[in-house]
């Protein structure tokens, strides 16, 4: 038995001990806790492989409420309020493991839940959607790698075909479109494993090679099964409006239902729609954006987007800029794109700048790697993706805010981009609601989320639609976020005006807000504005 294993069993064992005694006091023993839980939380590694058999997830939702129960146990008398923050992270974490076991059961249920491989870096502090244990974090190596960054990706490469070989087993749903659309994402999985093998030549990389190639020989075959199973799937994918409802409230934390959530898209739908129709008005003399039409092009009209979108928070006064910001934004102003180009491209060639203020994201990363929250509970990602209303929230509404403090008054043409992207966001989240309610299936919502989206970019014969819906109708909520966590921001930054008054500062503001980490938005009001 390894010593996580071993760790785990005493944890479930004397667990029941320490529920039944006297309350705990203070932060520490919540800390403590924390630490148990997040091993807890993980599986069980057997033979280099996690477990998600039904034995052992059946053990673990066993388990859950002791872990629950301890937490509530917990005297919070005199304590700061951050430090009532941190417990009910931890609290909305459990209740994710615990919509898990009773709803998502992604193990059981998702095909796209075993698909391990990470090639690119999400721009958000933990891979989006339900995963397995043991990322391959391809996008961590060089290439060829290093012996260390080897080292690293090795357990998990060599667990993939174990893996997939227990999913076959432990997979016996009937929600349709989380069978019908895995495909794609289980390609990507194989197609990232063998360009990843592609340069592996030599005696000292012969190893390694061959492990690569058998991780990427198990996806495919597990492709071909997950396709042949996907025909005699017909049940509905949703987890319906009740359970998306718990979902909101105890694990991301949202003042919202379903109901809520539908009106408040609608209506961000229809305001991006008539702002986009009063700017278009607006600059019906100026000549229309073109997109760059060359990589040369491209080169140079990117070459100072970050130092002017630098240039122009400083000059705005807007937050403080540490020097590990600007490298962090820099590395991703992407490539030229000839054609056919996808929604986000669409935008970009045609404004170096409105992308940029999305890339906030960038900036939070940084802010974690650099300058790592004091709290161990917010230090790094928090679990089931309840980081989404801040993180997508504030990235949204970023947009909106830079352009009202002018960031494109030398463009007036790329105002109407911000309100092309807010269109496609809030319709991308309303066709998300329908599929979550089993009112639309995948597919429907991908027709409806296109025909909604204004120009015409967000097209049907490339990946991203279908893509984008598959995630969100993995993760509950994930597709609103955006747009409900920028309205959350907007309260925020209302709230604090409110309470400071003639005393508020931007700067101030946004310091607070980056020092806070990457937390609820609920939870955010609470601790920087005391509501």
């Amino acid at each position: 038995m390894g010593l996580r294993s071993l760790l785990r069993l005493l944890l479930i064992l004397f667990a029941p001990a320490v529920a039944a005694s006297a309350p705990a006091k203070g932060y520490d023993t919540l800390l403590s806790l924390f630490r148990e839980w997040r091993v807890f939380q993980q599986p069980r590694i057997v033979d280099g492989v996690p477990d998600y058999r039904p034995a052992a997830m059946k053990a673990q939702a066993r388990a859950l409420p002791r872990f629950q129960q301890r937490l509530e146990a917990i005297d919070t008398a005199g304590w700061s309020v951050p430090e009532q923050v941190d417990l009910r992270i931890v609290r909305a974490e459990m209740n994710g493991l615990d919509f898990d076991h009773r709803v998502l059961r992604p193990w059981a249920e998702n095909p796209a839940f075993y698909l391990t491989v990470i090639a690119e870096q999400s721009d958000q502090p933990a891979p989006e959607g339900p995963k397995a244990a043991m990322l391959v974090d391809l996008w961590r190596c060089t290439s060829p790698p290093s012996d260390a960054q080897a080292a690293a990706i090795r357990p998990g490469l060599r667990a993939i075909p174990g893996l997939l070989d227990q999913a076959r087993k432990n997979l016996g749903g009937n929600r349709r479109d989380l069978w019908l659309h895995a495909g794609d994402s289980i390609q990507e999985q194989a197609d990232a494993l063998k360009a990843f093998a592609a340069p592996l030549e030599g005696p000292s990389s012969a190893g390694l090679k061959g492990e690569v190639l058998r991780a990427q020989a198990a996806t495919e075959s597990y492709r071909t099964w997950v396709a042949e199973q996907a025909a005699t799937r017909t049940g509905p994918s949703g987890v319906g409006i009740a359970s998306y409802d718990w979902y909101l409230k105890h694990v991301q934390l949202l003042p919202y239902t379903w109901s809520d959530e539908v009106a408040l898209l609608e209506r961000e739908l229809a305001r991006a729609g008539s702002l986009l129709a009063l700017e278009e008005h607006r600059n019906r003399a100026l000549p229309e954006l073109v997109p760059v039409a060359s990589a040369e092009e491209h080169a140079r009209a990117f070459a100072d987007a970050v130092p002017r979108y630098m240039a122009f928070l400083a000059a705005q006064d807007v937050m403080t800029l540490p020097d590990f910001l600007a490298p962090a934004l820099q590395a991703r102003i992407g490539v030229f794109t000839p054609g056919p180009r996808n929604f986000f491209v669409e935008v970009d060639h045609r404004e170096p700048l409105a992308l940029r203020t999305h890339g906030y994201h960038w900036f939070d990363l940084a802010w974690m790697e650099n300058r790592p929250h004091p709290s161990p509970i917010r230090r790094g990602a928090l679990l089931y993706n309840i980081f989404a209303s801040r993180t997508e929230g504030q990235a949204t509404g970023w947009e909106e805010q830079m352009l009202q403090l002018g960031l494109f008054d030398a463009r007036p043409r790329a105002r109407e981009l911000v309100y092309v992207l807010l269109a496609q966001r809030a319709a991308r989240g309303l066709a998300s609601l329908r599929m979550q309610a089993n009112e639309l299936t995948l597919e429907q919502a991908a027709r409806w989320a296109a025909a909604q989206t204004p120009r015409g970019w967000l097209r049907l014969d490339d990946g991203l639609v279908r893509g984008e819906q598959f995630l969100y109708l993995q993760q509950p909520n994930y597709g609103t976020s955006y747009v409900t966590g920028k309205v959350e921001m907007e309260k925020l930054l209302a709230a604090r005006k409110a309470r400071l008054g003639a005393d508020f500062r931007l700067k101030d503001h946004m310091d607070a807000l980056n020092a806070a980490g990457l937390i609820p938005t609920s939870l955010l009001l609470w601790e920087l504005s005391g509501k």
